[in-house]
């Protein structure tokens, strides 16, 4: 079952948790780390789980960010077909690990160079909605429609493309 969620504060608040230990950990090696995805939009309805970017100057800097990601208890999983953009797990789910030994909730942690376009389309969709509410519950309402139509997230992420390339589409007529 795809499990999508009411809009949660508490996303925010881990997002900004998670984001102080990735900049202290990553410190001179990026430029921004964003919080991303529907979790990032107040209001909007989505599957608990934080999109993060790390946005990187270059690629040249990878190799030492999937060092330092390491360290926190991270691993590297390749592009995952996305070219540019690199993805990462977590070994457990106190990753990243911190002192305070916290479980923290599900992430999608992707790092990319400035110049990579998924950020671009991340960015743009994210920013997008923030200043378009009523895009927002169209968009909630598109995702409650598509989970009483199908458990496969796959193809649930599939039947939501010509709603956000339609958010897409409008934002860079702007």
């Amino acid at each position: 079952m795809i499990d999508i969620q009411t809009y949660n504060p508490q996303w925010a608040e881990q997002f900004a948790q998670i984001k102080r230990i990735l900049a202290k950990q990553l410190t001179g090696q990026y430029i921004s780390i964003e919080h991303v995805g529907s979790t990032s939009i107040v209001g909007q309805m989505a599957k608990p789980i934080l999109d993060i970017d790390i946005i990187i100057p270059s690629r040249q800097q990878l190799p030492s960010v999937i060092t330092a990601l390491h360290t926190l208890g991270y691993h590297h999983r390749g592009d995952l077909d996305v070219e540019g953009r690199e993805a990462f797990g977590r070994i457990d789910n106190y990753v990243p690990w911190h002192p305070d030994q916290q479980v923290w909730m599900n992430q999608h942690v992707y790092v990319c160079a400035q110049d990579n376009q998924e950020l671009h389309r991340h960015l743009t969709f994210r920013n997008y909605l923030r200043q378009h509410p009523e895009e927002v519950i169209a968009y909630g309402q598109l995702k409650q429609q598509l989970i009483k139509q199908t458990e496969d997230r796959e193809k649930y992420t599939l039947l939501k493309t010509d709603f956000v390339e339609g958010i897409l589409s409008k934002a860079n007529r702007l």
